[in-house]
């Protein structure tokens, strides 16, 4: 993941509070971006996310990075993801255009939660939007959906499930409440697997067609959570345990193993992990 903001964030989530950007590669200008981004594709790597904070109104400051963006797909084949964050049509049409595969969206169902974890004046609407952008500019999106994002609590997860359905999305992403160290979140008690199979299990009914991914923003170790997971109906895993493999083994099920984020559509994968 590269985050065009550098570890800048104005909202600064409860969940996060903007240490995962410290975690990621920094591209904050367009000329670093290009450069980074063609140093990975030497590399070897299949693709690259680029993600940031946000400004306070939860976008991210893309006008300037559509260029370096177009520039990156003309001199490598990386598969290009966006962590897109509010984001209006004509941004999303320059973004498609320039080349970018697919957009993700974090899609929350509660106006309480969303406020009072995103710092957000406004109500999940603004999501909707968004989603409503990105289809409009025929850019694929892959809603993602935290369970426990209200402190651990299961909350808005099933509207925002519904709010997903109205779409032709890729592929629907479920992660968890990870108690990260240093945010307001970090002794929060995440949801129990059993409670994250649950939404799978409303997402794998509502939506019996679109691909489900168990993603890897989850509590680490929780092998119950995952072939809980296989059993609600997920088609993908990002690091599945040995457990996880047997589960799907047991259903009969063909595994494939791609070393990419569990988002991306384009198969790049074989019969292991080498």
């Amino acid at each position: 993941g590269i985050s065009i903001t550098g570890d800048q964030c104005a909202l600064l989530c409860d969940h996060c509070g903007g240490i995962i950007l410290k975690t990621m590669i920094h591209g904050a200008n367009p000329d670093e971006l290009i450069q980074k981004c063609i140093h990975l594709a030497k590399k070897g790597n299949f693709g690259i996310l680029l993600s940031g904070g946000c400004t306070k109104m939860g976008a991210l400051p893309w006008k300037k990075f559509i260029p370096a963006i177009a520039e990156i797909k003309r001199q490598t084949n990386l598969f290009i993801s966006i962590h897109s964050g509010l984001i209006q049509y004509d941004d999303a049409a320059r973004l498609k255009e320039a080349g970018v595969d697919q957009a993700l969206i974090d899609v929350i169902g509660n106006d309480e939660t969303y406020q009072k974890v995103y710092h957000v004046p406004f109500g999940v609407g603004e999501i909707e939007k968004s989603m409503e952008a990105l289809q409009k500019a025929k850019l694929p999106t892959v809603p993602h959906v935290v369970c426990g994002l209200d402190y651990g609590r299961i909350n808005g997860e099933e509207r925002a499930l519904e709010m997903i359905s109205q779409f032709p999305v890729e592929q629907v992403v479920i992660v968890s409440l990870m108690n990260l160290a240093g945010t307001p979140m970090e002794n929060a008690n995440p949801p129990h697997a059993r409670e994250v199979a649950h939404i799978i299990t409303k997402a794998r009914t509502r939506m019996p067609k679109t691909p489900i991914s168990l993603g890897c923003a989850r509590q680490r170790g929780n092998s119950l959570m995952e072939t809980l997971a296989i059993d609600a109906g997920v088609n993908r895993m990002a690091l599945p345990s040995d457990d996880a493999i047997l589960r799907a083994k047991h259903h009969g099920l063909e595994i494939r193993y791609q070393k990419t984020c569990c988002s991306v559509s384009r198969d790049f994968s074989g019969e292991s992990w080498n």
